[in-house]
Protein backbone atom coordinates (compact mmCIF):
# COMPACT_ATOMS: atom_id res chain seq x y z
CA UNK A 1 0.00 0.00 0.00
CA UNK A 2 1.46 3.51 -1.11
CA UNK A 3 2.08 6.05 1.80
CA UNK A 4 -0.62 8.73 2.98
CA UNK A 5 -1.92 10.86 0.75
CA UNK A 6 -1.37 14.52 1.01
CA UNK A 7 -4.73 16.37 2.53
CA UNK A 8 -6.31 20.44 1.55
CA UNK A 9 -6.82 21.58 5.28
CA UNK A 10 -8.28 24.53 6.45
CA UNK A 11 -7.66 25.70 10.04
CA UNK A 12 -10.79 26.36 12.04
CA UNK A 13 -11.68 29.29 14.67
CA UNK A 14 -14.20 28.69 17.03
CA UNK A 15 -17.86 29.26 16.81
CA UNK A 16 -19.46 33.38 17.44
CA UNK A 17 -20.85 31.14 19.82
CA UNK A 18 -17.61 30.20 21.80
CA UNK A 19 -15.07 33.11 20.12
CA UNK A 20 -14.18 34.76 23.39
CA UNK A 21 -14.55 32.16 25.76
CA UNK A 22 -12.18 29.78 24.26
CA UNK A 23 -9.31 32.19 23.52
CA UNK A 24 -9.35 33.07 26.94
CA UNK A 25 -10.77 29.73 29.17
CA UNK A 26 -13.52 30.81 30.15
CA UNK A 27 -17.20 29.96 29.18
CA UNK A 28 -20.50 30.88 30.81
CA UNK A 29 -20.96 28.69 33.88
CA UNK A 30 -24.09 26.01 33.09
CA UNK A 31 -23.41 23.43 36.31
CA UNK A 32 -25.61 24.26 39.25
CA UNK A 33 -25.96 21.88 42.53
CA UNK A 34 -25.83 18.31 41.79
CA UNK A 35 -23.99 18.25 38.62
CA UNK A 36 -20.77 16.82 38.34
CA UNK A 37 -17.59 18.40 36.51
CA UNK A 38 -13.93 17.09 36.19
CA UNK A 39 -11.27 18.71 38.85
CA UNK A 40 -9.16 21.40 37.56
CA UNK A 41 -6.10 20.42 35.54
CA UNK A 42 -4.29 21.16 32.53
CA UNK A 43 -6.17 23.23 29.67
CA UNK A 44 -7.67 21.06 26.99
CA UNK A 45 -5.33 20.41 23.95
CA UNK A 46 -6.57 23.03 20.91
CA UNK A 47 -7.54 20.42 18.44
CA UNK A 48 -6.89 21.41 14.39
CA UNK A 49 -10.60 20.86 12.73
CA UNK A 50 -10.11 19.56 9.76
CA UNK A 51 -12.77 18.39 6.35
CA UNK A 52 -10.46 16.25 4.53
CA UNK A 53 -10.24 16.45 0.61
CA UNK A 54 -7.74 13.38 -0.76
CA UNK A 55 -5.93 14.30 -3.33
CA UNK A 56 -4.46 10.68 -3.98
CA UNK A 57 -5.70 7.43 -4.06
CA UNK A 58 -5.72 5.67 -0.51
CA UNK A 59 -5.08 2.21 -2.52
CA UNK A 60 -2.06 2.65 -5.23
CA UNK A 61 -1.13 6.60 -4.71
CA UNK A 62 -2.08 7.88 -7.84
CA UNK A 63 -3.33 11.66 -8.15
CA UNK A 64 -7.17 11.91 -8.27
CA UNK A 65 -9.17 13.10 -10.85
CA UNK A 66 -12.28 15.21 -11.07
CA UNK A 67 -15.34 13.26 -12.22
CA UNK A 68 -18.99 13.19 -12.14
CA UNK A 69 -20.79 10.42 -10.99
CA UNK A 70 -24.86 10.28 -11.04
CA UNK A 71 -24.90 13.51 -11.12
CA UNK A 72 -21.96 14.39 -8.41
CA UNK A 73 -18.63 15.97 -8.52
CA UNK A 74 -16.19 13.23 -7.54
CA UNK A 75 -12.50 12.60 -7.11
CA UNK A 76 -11.30 8.65 -8.84
CA UNK A 77 -8.13 7.57 -9.40
CA UNK A 78 -7.36 6.65 -12.93
CA UNK A 79 -4.93 3.92 -12.18
CA UNK A 80 -7.37 1.32 -9.92
CA UNK A 81 -10.69 3.18 -10.04
CA UNK A 82 -10.91 3.79 -6.83
CA UNK A 83 -13.72 6.64 -5.96
CA UNK A 84 -12.95 9.01 -2.94
CA UNK A 85 -16.81 9.33 -1.41
CA UNK A 86 -16.88 12.00 1.13
CA UNK A 87 -20.37 11.00 3.21
CA UNK A 88 -21.23 12.08 6.27
CA UNK A 89 -19.83 10.47 9.28
CA UNK A 90 -22.41 8.88 11.43
CA UNK A 91 -22.83 9.86 15.47
CA UNK A 92 -25.36 8.38 18.27
CA UNK A 93 -26.30 9.64 21.55
CA UNK A 94 -28.74 9.55 24.21
CA UNK A 95 -32.01 12.20 25.29
CA UNK A 96 -32.19 11.42 29.06
CA UNK A 97 -34.68 13.67 31.10
CA UNK A 98 -35.71 13.61 34.63
CA UNK A 99 -38.84 15.62 36.29
CA UNK A 100 -38.40 17.51 33.22
CA UNK A 101 -35.10 17.98 32.58
CA UNK A 102 -32.51 16.82 30.02
CA UNK A 103 -29.10 16.11 30.81
CA UNK A 104 -26.03 17.94 28.87
CA UNK A 105 -22.80 17.84 28.65
CA UNK A 106 -19.88 20.32 28.21
CA UNK A 107 -17.87 20.23 25.89
CA UNK A 108 -14.12 19.84 26.69
CA UNK A 109 -12.05 20.00 23.41
CA UNK A 110 -12.62 22.08 20.03
CA UNK A 111 -14.41 22.03 18.01
CA UNK A 112 -17.15 24.33 20.18
CA UNK A 113 -14.98 24.17 23.26
CA UNK A 114 -16.87 25.36 26.58
CA UNK A 115 -20.08 24.17 24.39
CA UNK A 116 -22.50 22.25 26.09
CA UNK A 117 -24.38 19.25 24.12
CA UNK A 118 -26.59 16.45 23.75
CA UNK A 119 -24.35 13.40 25.31
CA UNK A 120 -23.48 11.82 21.83
CA UNK A 121 -20.34 10.69 19.60
CA UNK A 122 -18.66 9.19 16.35
CA UNK A 123 -19.66 5.68 15.89
CA UNK A 124 -16.55 3.27 15.84
CA UNK A 125 -15.83 0.91 12.48
CA UNK A 126 -18.20 -2.21 12.85
CA UNK A 127 -20.15 -0.99 15.80
CA UNK A 128 -24.19 -0.94 16.07
CA UNK A 129 -25.91 2.92 16.37
CA UNK A 130 -27.16 1.57 19.74
CA UNK A 131 -24.33 0.68 20.99
CA UNK A 132 -22.36 3.63 20.15
CA UNK A 133 -25.01 5.44 22.01
CA UNK A 134 -24.76 3.64 25.03
CA UNK A 135 -21.13 3.74 25.20
CA UNK A 136 -21.02 7.55 24.55
CA UNK A 137 -23.63 8.04 27.90
CA UNK A 138 -21.24 5.98 29.97
CA UNK A 139 -17.98 7.65 28.77
CA UNK A 140 -19.52 11.20 28.88
CA UNK A 141 -21.64 11.23 31.66
CA UNK A 142 -20.75 7.94 33.46
CA UNK A 143 -24.10 6.72 33.33
CA UNK A 144 -25.20 3.49 32.32
CA UNK A 145 -28.55 3.55 30.19
CA UNK A 146 -31.11 1.43 28.61
CA UNK A 147 -32.29 2.86 25.16
CA UNK A 148 -36.15 3.14 24.84
CA UNK A 149 -36.61 3.81 20.71
CA UNK A 150 -35.10 6.02 18.45
CA UNK A 151 -35.98 9.67 19.43
CA UNK A 152 -34.78 11.21 16.11
CA UNK A 153 -32.21 11.31 13.14
CA UNK A 154 -30.31 15.27 12.17
CA UNK A 155 -28.26 16.36 9.88
CA UNK A 156 -24.73 17.79 11.22
CA UNK A 157 -24.11 20.71 9.08
CA UNK A 158 -21.87 22.50 11.19
CA UNK A 159 -19.18 20.17 12.66
CA UNK A 160 -15.94 21.95 10.80
CA UNK A 161 -14.48 18.49 11.21
CA UNK A 162 -17.07 16.57 9.15
CA UNK A 163 -20.86 16.18 7.72
CA UNK A 164 -22.63 13.94 10.08
CA UNK A 165 -25.96 12.09 10.38
CA UNK A 166 -26.90 12.65 14.33
CA UNK A 167 -28.87 9.54 15.71
CA UNK A 168 -30.76 9.81 19.14
CA UNK A 169 -32.39 7.46 21.11
CA UNK A 170 -34.30 8.27 24.11
CA UNK A 171 -32.68 6.50 27.36
CA UNK A 172 -33.44 5.74 30.99
CA UNK A 173 -30.71 5.93 33.49
CA UNK A 174 -30.31 2.16 35.21
CA UNK A 175 -27.23 3.05 37.16
CA UNK A 176 -23.66 4.47 37.08
CA UNK A 177 -22.43 7.73 39.12
CA UNK A 178 -23.30 11.62 37.18
CA UNK A 179 -19.27 12.38 36.29
CA UNK A 180 -17.74 14.01 33.60
CA UNK A 181 -15.56 12.09 31.73
CA UNK A 182 -13.88 11.14 28.57
CA UNK A 183 -14.47 14.52 25.90
CA UNK A 184 -16.80 15.93 28.99
CA UNK A 185 -16.02 18.90 31.32
CA UNK A 186 -18.94 18.97 33.09
CA UNK A 187 -22.55 17.29 32.94
CA UNK A 188 -26.30 18.32 34.51
CA UNK A 189 -29.70 18.16 34.39
CA UNK A 190 -31.60 21.24 33.24
CA UNK A 191 -34.87 22.51 32.64
CA UNK A 192 -35.61 22.51 28.89
CA UNK A 193 -36.75 25.93 29.45
CA UNK A 194 -33.32 27.57 30.91
CA UNK A 195 -30.73 25.77 28.94
CA UNK A 196 -27.20 26.89 29.39
CA UNK A 197 -25.52 28.67 26.52
CA UNK A 198 -24.00 28.27 24.17
CA UNK A 199 -25.62 24.92 22.91
CA UNK A 200 -22.57 23.33 20.56
CA UNK A 201 -24.28 22.42 17.27
CA UNK A 202 -27.36 23.08 15.10
CA UNK A 203 -28.62 19.60 15.06
CA UNK A 204 -28.24 19.12 19.39
CA UNK A 205 -30.33 22.94 18.95
CA UNK A 206 -32.88 21.01 17.20
CA UNK A 207 -33.31 18.40 18.97
CA UNK A 208 -33.51 20.37 22.11
CA UNK A 209 -36.35 22.28 20.52
CA UNK A 210 -38.03 19.19 19.35
CA UNK A 211 -37.79 17.52 23.14
CA UNK A 212 -39.13 20.87 24.65
CA UNK A 213 -42.26 21.24 22.26
CA UNK A 214 -42.75 16.88 22.44
CA UNK A 215 -43.03 18.06 26.31
CA UNK A 216 -45.26 20.56 26.12
CA UNK A 217 -47.77 18.53 23.96
CA UNK A 218 -48.03 15.66 26.68
CA UNK A 219 -48.85 18.32 29.27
Amino acid sequence: MAGPGRWHEWETTPSEDTRGEAATGKAKQGTRSGGRGKRAGAPAPRVRATRPIPRHCVLCGTALRAIREHGVARRACPRCGFIAYRNPVPACGVIVTRRGEVLLARRAHEPKLGAWGIPAGFMEYGEHPETTAVREAREETGLRVRLQGLFGVYAGRDDPRTRAVLILYHARVTGGRLEAGDDASEVDFFPLDRLPRPIAFRSHREALRDLNRFEKERR
